[in-house]
């Protein structure tokens, strides 16, 4: 995990980010690249005749804001102890780190961000969310209690694999499962793996009370996990915006810890 991509912005989440991808480099001797963007295209508009106009003067006033803010970051990181880079994006976010972290180890976005979601199943890249808990502080790096959420099929196996560098450090490890998929790769095969990679990890099987995502959420608060790492949408999204699912219930859940998300 030696390359670390993080979006920077001017929201109230940022700074949390920021300290946290440079926890993640310091751990693990990594790089860090700072994305900046500034999406022109919304400051185009449309007439009722289908003419497009650019608010040129507007589009300026963005681009100056938001290199002076580079600026203030790369004087902000040229004090710490970790390469970097910061680079400036002109699409819409989505589009902008989708462009930057193709050879990415790891991004790091925040909890509630819009589109978490969509990031983590088109890139390809393990997305680290930061919960607002974390404060300005950021994420405690490496994590002393991990869980993995384990159902048996392919998104949950794409993210452990993911979450090796970071399962390694951790204290503790649990794999949580509440209901395997029929066909899935059994819970003990998740531990075999992780014990190949040293790794020593404690199974807990629970009975669903509720949903699968309440039970999974209140065994992961017991356990006191500090993060939880799960695959990003094992069923369709389209099923999981209509029934809800997992994936979509931690995207909301404020209470939520720090994710690893991978599909």
């Amino acid at each position: 995990m030696r390359s670390i991509l993080v979006l920077a912005d001017r929201t109230a989440a940022s700074p949390a980010r920021l300290e946290t991808a440079l926890s993640l480099a310091r751990a693990y001797d990594g790089h860090l690249s700072v994305l900046i963007d500034t999406p022109v295209a919304r400051y185009m508009s449309v007439d009722a005749m289908g003419g497009s106009y650019i608010a040129a003067d507007a589009i300026r006033e963005a681009l100056e804001r938001d290199d002076v803010f580079a600026a203030e970051i790369k004087e902000r990181l040229a004090r710490e102890d970790v390469p970097f880079d910061v680079m400036r994006g002109e699409e819409e976010p989505v589009d902008a780190l989708l462009e930057c972290v193709r050879l990415s180890d790891l991004l790091v976005l925040s909890h509630g961000c819009d589109f978490a979601g969509e990031v983590a199943i088109s890139a390809h890249v393990p997305v680290l969310l930061v919960p607002p808990a974390a404060g300005a502080g950021g994420l405690a790096v490496p994590f002393e209690r991990a869980c993995v959420g384990w159902d048996g099929g392919e998104a949950a196996a794409v993210a452990l694999r993911a979450a090796i560098p970071v399962l390694a450090r951790a204290s503790e490890v649990h794999v949580i499962t509440v209901a395997e998929k029929s066909g899935g790769y059994p819970s003990t095969e998740a531990l075999a793996y992780l014990s190949r990679h040293g790794i020593k990890a404690e199974l807990h099987e629970e009975s669903r009370v509720g949903s699968t995502e309440e039970t999974l959420a209140a065994t992961v608060a017991r356990l006191q996990g500090q993060l939880l790492v799960m695959g990003a949408y094992g069923r369709s999204r389209m099923r999981e915006f209509l029934f809800g699912g997992v994936t979509r219930y931690f995207l909301t859940e404020p209470r939520a810890p720090a994710l690893l998300m991978a599909r």
